[in-house]
């Protein structure tokens, strides 16, 4: 068991190394004073968001981009509440360009459904998603702007975090994207990008087009983002970016209660299996061991079966290089001060994590009202 145990702890230790080396190598973006030219479409399925879109309706209207470069496309997956009309009074009186839609389903993936169906109606080249309970920073279409005229570029992954931070809950999960964020960025700096988030992604109409869009995984419900990420990275990697910078940031809320993180967790896990990419499986089977063996060491030390030197020292190196990777990426979206979380947040992260992974195996999950098996 020692013997197993570290050899887990070299190959975690290993690829998470490199990630935080990544991290390092994609420099940060610094937004230019280039005048704006790129025409987007912004996406936006929803699905019974009345709580939520007042929020993003805002950021949307504060946009610093000129309103004729740019449309914004709803696409409304049966709602049963007050989302529409709460979009449609928002935009009364405003030239913003905007239309909602009904989303039109032909799949098992009513988000990728949904995102489809606009891009068939989107008049503008390039493509920029995001979710219903998002808020978007003011010079965000002005960043990818700037990035597009300064890059040779088709496919751009932004950056995603969370706002309203309070509870434990939050600051618990806010760890836990900041280390999906850095692993997100790393991947992009060592040249082999596997993450990323539909809150906050931008490509070429055509790209998605030529790539037959979600064709090939739209029998997962999730993954909406990765997937099209996997497609477009086997077109080039000289054409896929990370833009590395605070004017792009993202946020959305964290999970209110334990039961909905949980739901949240075990469908991003659900896709795991059907990555296509080996260092995406490689490190995803790392992370699972590594949580996997603290929890069988702690259990062996219970029973007197494994010394407690090796728990310690595995326990060391897993804390250790974690926190290096988030206290980075902390400093990147500016959030140092929840890092007083991360000792407690390391304890519970190891059965969380092996608890999810588990659980999505054998189990389905809810997502806006729908069930889905696995």
């Amino acid at each position: 068991m020692t013997f197993v145990a570290l050899f887990i702890g070299v190959v975690y230790l290993i690829i998470i190394a490199k990630l935080v080396v990544g991290f390092d190598k994609v420099p940060d973006f610094q937004l230019q004073e280039n005048t704006p030219k790129t025409q987007f479409s912004i996406v936006i399925p929803f699905r019974n968001e009345a709580e939520n879109l007042p929020k993003l309706l805002k950021s949307l209207g504060n946009l610093n981009y000129p309103i004729s470069l740019f449309e914004i496309i709803f696409v409304n997956d049966e709602s049963t509440d007050d989302s529409v009309s709460i979009i449609g009074n928002y935009f009364i009186g405003k030239q913003i360009n905007y239309k909602v839609i009904p989303n039109h389903r032909s799949s098992n993936s009513p988000k990728k459904d949904a995102i489809s169906t606009a891009i068939g109606l989107a008049k503008n080249e390039w493509i920029v998603t995001t979710d219903a309970d998002c808020i978007v920073p003011k010079y965000w279409l002005d960043c990818f702007d700037s990035f597009i005229q300064t890059n040779n570029t088709n496919f751009i992954v932004g950056p995603v975090t969370y706002h309203n931070v309070t509870s434990f809950l939050h600051k618990f999960q806010l760890l836990d994207i900041l280390s999906l964020q850095g692993a997100t960025i790393g991947g992009f700096g060592i040249g082999k990008p596997f993450l990323c988030n539909g809150a906050n992604l931008t490509y070429k109409k055509d790209l998605f087009n030529t790539l037959n869009g979600f064709e090939g995984n739209n029998v997962i419900a999730s993954g909406d983002d990765i997937f099209m990420l996997e497609k477009a990275s086997k077109t080039g990697l000289n054409h896929v970016h990370y833009l590395k910078s605070t004017n792009a940031i993202v946020t959305t809320t964290a999970e209110k209660s334990f039961k909905l993180l949980l739901a949240q967790r075990i469908r991003w896990a659900a896709k795991t299996s059907k990555y296509s990419g080996y260092f995406s499986k490689i490190t995803a089977l790392s992370v699972f061991a590594m949580n996997a063996i603290l929890v069988c060491l702690l259990l062996f030390w219970v029973m007197d079966l494994s010394p407690l030197r090796t728990l310690v020292y595995l326990f060391t190196l897993k804390f250790c290089i974690d926190f290096l990777l988030i206290f980075k990426v902390s400093r990147f979206f500016e959030q140092e001060q929840y890092l007083g979380t991360y000792v407690p947040s390391s304890f519970l992260y190891p059965f969380f994590s092996v608890y999810v992974a588990v659980i999505s195996i054998f189990k389905g999950y809810k997502w806006k009202g729908r069930s889905y098996k696995k």
